[in-house]
């Protein structure tokens, strides 16, 4: 039986949600992993089901376990997050989809330059004080105008994973 989603103002509770990417990194011979820190977001539950809203990234938190890594990360070479602060994506819609799937229609902006992004998220849980989805896509981060490839080392794109717990908004 699937899970009932309630209508009305979601509040992103980031303690308990995480998005995180990861790249291949050295020809593909190492995956550089880190995760966002600050993450914020709400969302709306319409009446027929569906949803819109936004999740807020701080560029600037990305944690890959290594200073000097995280600095270039930060740097113009990559988010340039002293002139692009957020990553953002902004859900246009989302509709369940068969079982526990959400389909997700959105725009995602990365160092300003935004692109349509199709997601499919899998619903892990919904109750009346929160709700919980999980989702893994992918990114070109070329088309964001992240281009930084010394020596050619990072090929491919960047997936992208995320559990965002939502609870009722206060107001």
């Amino acid at each position: 039986m699937p899970v009932t989603v309630e209508t009305g103002l979601w509040q992103l509770d980031a303690t308990a949600s995480a998005v995180a990417v990861r790249h291949k990194s050295f020809w593909g011979l190492v995956t550089v992993k880190g995760t966002f820190t600050g993450v914020s977001g709400r969302g709306e539950v319409a009446a027929d089901g569906t949803a819109t809203g936004t999740l807020v990234i701080d560029a600037a938190t990305l944690d890959t376990k290594n200073k000097k890594r995280d600095d270039h990360l930060r740097s113009a070479d990559f988010f340039d997050a002293d002139h692009h602060p957020e990553i953002t994506f902004a859900v246009r819609d989302a509709q369940r989809g068969a079982g526990d799937t959400v389909q997700v229609d959105g725009q995602l902006t990365v160092r300003g330059i935004s692109r349509p992004q199709k997601v499919t998220a899998k619903l892990v849980s919904a109750d009346a004080e929160g709700l919980t989805l999980e989702t893994e896509f992918q990114v070109v981060r070329e088309e964001f105008g992240v281009t930084f490839n010394q020596m050619r080392m990072m090929g491919g794109p960047t997936t992208v994973t995320a559990t965002l717990r939502f609870v009722r908004a206060t107001a």
